[in-house]
């Protein structure tokens, strides 16, 4: 059984390499890329752990997997947080770690904020499948989104809204 906990500032290294691994293997999936965030020093990722919640799973010493938390921080949309960052080693995928990773975001989340944000990249379809299992819905899409080495990508905007019924269709997740 992997272990989920939240990563602390001493673990910069370990999520420093897990960061890089996806911005270099998933490079679509990202705002960011490879190249930016390779030339960052490693206070800079400890600075992240400690200025957002990042959920990591650990199989022993190995990081399997993470995704972070934060609240938005403008005056009229601190009712909000985005769920980002999300990845899981590829030989881990498809054990459930991933729905374990946001469902532990979900349950932070539910006790800091009224709606829970994602957006995911159009054509990652087994994401959107997990976030619409585990009760997010999708409200947009941003057309255009990103564009990376000259290719655009569309990005699907998503809800979890904690003070509302699920909507039509969609099942309320298992507590």
């Amino acid at each position: 059984m992997l272990e989920i906990r939240r990563l602390g500032p001493d673990e910069a290294a370990l999520y420093r390499e897990i960061r890089l691994e996806a911005l270099r293997t998933e490079p679509d999936a990202f705002a960011s890329t490879y190249e930016l965030e390779q030339a960052y020093p490693l206070e800079r990722f400890a600075n992240r752990l400690t200025g957002s919640i990042v959920l990591g799973a650990f199989d022993g010493a190995i990081l399997a997997g993470v995704a972070g938390f934060y609240i938005q921080d403008k005056p009229k949309h601190g009712h909000k947080g985005m769920l980002w960052g999300m990845y899981v080693r590829p030989r881990y995928r498809g054990t459930g770690l991933s729905r374990r990773l946001v469902q532990g975001i979900i349950d932070i989340a539910r006790q800091q904020v009224e709606i829970l944000q994602l957006f995911v990249i159009s054509d990652n379809e087994p994401a959107r499948r997990l976030y619409r299992r585990l009760g997010f819905v999708e409200y947009g899409i941003e057309r255009k989104a990103t564009k990376y080495q000259g290719r655009y990508h569309d990005d699907v905007l998503m809800a979890l809204f904690f003070d509302e019924a699920p909507g039509p269709g969609v099942k309320e997740p298992p507590v």
